[in-house]
C-alpha cells in the first residue's frame, strides 16, 4: 500500500471541498424555489381565450344541446331585394282571364308582382389565337413579320383577368395550387400546370412591391400608427408576419425575426405621434407623443388574474376597462369637452382602485403592472384618431392565420414576401370600399387604388 506523497495540500483540498458544497448547497436552493415555483403553478387557472391571448380556435367549448333555441326576439323576415340593375327586363301580359277565360290583352295592365331569376352564363376560356404574318421584302430581301396587337404580346398565354382571378383565389380564398388546378380545369375548362401558376404569382411580384410601396407613403404621411405580428412558416423556419396600418393603408411585412429591427427598418427615419399596439416590447416606444395600449389584451390579463383569486383589485380593474371601451364606442357623439370630463374621471377611478392594497399574489403583480402602464390606458379617449383596442389589427391579420391552416406557409422567401404585399393591397383596398379582384386587377395594370364613391 502506497502512501500519499507528503506534498499534498491538505488545505487546499479542504478549500476546494468547501467550495463544492457551497456550490451544491446554492443550487439545491435554488431547485427548491424552482420546485415551490411549478408547484405553484399546478394551483393556477388554466388559460383560455377569455383570459389570455390563446385564439379562440383553441379554446373548450362546453357541450352542448345540437336542438337549435327559440328565437328570443322573432322577427317578420326578410327577403331578398330586388336587382337594381338587371341585364334584361322580361314583362309578361296575360291573355285571358283565369276566372272566365276572357280575352284581356286589349286591356291596360300594371305589374302585379315582380321578381328576379339569377343565373350565370356557361364558364368557358375565351382563347384568342394570334398569327403574325410575315414573308420577304422586295425591297430590301430581309424577312418581314407584322407587328403584334396591343395586349397580345407574345410571352405569357394568359390573360391580365385570368392572373388576377389566380392572385385572387390563391391569395385571397386560400386555395392551394394542386386543388386549384382543378378548380381551374372544372370551372373554367382550362389546364394549367401547377408550374404555370407559380410563374403568374412570380411575375405578379413587381407591380405589387409598386402598389405596396405606395401604400406604404401614404401610411407614414400620417400621425398614427398600428400593429401586430402573426407566426408564419417560410421553409423550414418560422418566421413573423406584421401588419402595419391607419386609416385606409394597411402594409404587411414578412420577417424572420420579432425584434424592434423590423420596426425600426419599415418606419426608417420616420416617427409617428401616436401608437397603438398591444404591450410586445418590440411594438414600444415608436410614438413620439403617447402609445395606446390594447384594453382587450388587458382586460383577459385582468380575468386570469381575477381566475387566479384576486378579489380586490382584478373585478374593480375589469369594470373600469369596460366602462372605457363603452365610451370609446360612444365617442363619435360626444363632445370634445364631455371625452375631456370623462378622461378626468377614468383617472380618479384609476387612482382608487390602485390605492387598495390586494392580499392575493395575482392582485399585487397586476397592481404593479396598471402603475407602470397607467400613461397608455386612457389616451384614446380625447384622440378620435386612437381606438380603445388593437382589434383593427387583429382582423387584418385574420386571414393570415386562416391561410396558414390551410396551406401551412410557404417554400420560398418570396412567395412569403409577395402574400405580404397582396395582402397590403386587398386589406387596403377593402378599406377603401374595393372589390378585391378590382384591387388585384388595378394592381397589375400598375393604377394605384382609388376609394370607391
Amino acid at each position: 500500500m502506497t502512501r500519499p506523497p507528503d506534498s499534498v495540500d491538505k488545505d487546499a483540498i479542504v478549500a476546494a471541498l468547501l467550495a463544492r458544497v457551497e456550490t451544491l448547497t446554492a443550487t439545491n436552493a435554488w431547485l427548491v424555489a424552482r420546485i415551490a415555483e411549478l408547484e405553484a403553478k399546478l394551483d393556477q387557472p388554466p388559460k383560455t381565450p377569455g383570459n389570455s391571448s390563446v385564439p379562440p380556435s383553441k379554446g373548450q367549448k362546453a357541450s352542448e344541446s345540437s336542438k337549435p333555441k327559440p328565437k328570443g326576439k322573432p322577427h317578420a323576415g326578410s327577403h331578398r331585394a330586388l336587382h337594381p340593375n338587371p341585364t334584361r327586363r322580361h314583362p309578361v301580359f296575360a291573355c285571358c282571364c283565369r276566372g272566365c277565360g276572357a280575352d284581356v290583352s286589349q286591356i291596360p295592365q300594371s305589374p302585379c308582382e315582380t321578381y328576379d331569376r339569377i343565373e350565370i352564363p356557361k364558364i368557358e376560356p375565351d382563347v384568342t389565337q394570334v398569327s403574325l404574318y410575315g414573308g420577304v421584302c422586295p425591297g430590301c430581301c430581309q424577312r418581314f413579320k407584322a407587328e403584334p396587337p396591343e395586349g397580345l404580346e407574345p410571352g405569357s398565354p394568359f390573360g391580365p383577368n385570368l392572373r388576377a382571378f389566380v392572385i385572387y383565389l390563391r391569395s385571397v380564398q386560400n386555395i392551394p395550387l394542386a386543388r386549384l388546378t382543378d378548380v381551374l380545369r372544372d370551372l373554367l375548362g382550362l389546364e394549367i400546370s401547377e408550374g404555370a401558376l407559380v410563374n403568374i404569382l412570380r411575375a405578379s411580384r413587381k407591380p405589387f412591391a409598386k402598389q405596396t410601396s405606395l401604400l406604404k407613403l401614404r401610411l407614414l404621411s400620417g400621425t398614427a400608427l398600428a400593429s401586430d405580428e402573426t407566426g408564419i412558416r417560410v421553409g423550414k423556419a418560422n418566421w413573423w408576419l406584421w401588419v402595419f396600418h391607419h386609416g385606409d393603408a394597411a402594409v404587411f411585412v414578412v420577417d424572420a425575426h420579432r425584434t424592434k429591427a423590423v420596426v425600426e427598418t419599415f418606419l426608417g427615419e420616420w416617427r409617428p405621434e401616436y401608437w397603438i399596439s398591444d404591450r410586445l416590447g418590440s411594438q414600444k416606444d415608436w410614438a413620439t407623443k403617447e402609445q395606446q395600449f390594447c384594453l382587450s389584451h388587458l382586460i383577459r390579463d385582468v380575468q386570469y388574474a381575477i381566475d387566479e383569486g384576486d378579489a380586490v383589485l382584478g373585478p374593480g380593474l375589469k369594470g373600469l376597462l369596460k366602462r372605457a371601451c363603452a365610451i370609446g364606442r360612444r365617442r363619435a357623439e360626444l363632445a370634445d369637452s364631455t371625452l375631456e370630463s370623462y378622461h378626468a374621471d377614468l383617472d380618479r377611478r384609476l387612482d382608487r382602485l390602485l390605492s387598495l392594497t390586494p392580499a392575493h399574489r395575482a392582485g399585487r403583480k397586476l397592481q404593479k403592472t396598471f402603475k407602470e402602464i397607467r400613461s397608455h390606458l386612457f389616451v384614446f379617449v380625447t384622440n378620435r384618431e386612437l381606438t380603445a383596442t388593437n382589434n383593427g389589427s387583429e382582423r387584418a391579420l385574420r386571414p393570415c392565420a386562416i391561410y396558414r391552416k390551410i396551406t401551412n406557409g410557404f417554400r420560398s422567401e418570396w412567395a412569403a414576401k409577395l402574400y405580404a404585399d397582396v395582402r397590403s393591397v386587398i386589406e387596403s383596398a377593402r378599406r377603401r370600399c374595393i372589390r378585391a379582384i378590382d384591387a388585384i386587377r388595378l394592381t397589375l395594370q400598375g393604377a394605384p387604388l382609388v376609394r370607391a364613391a
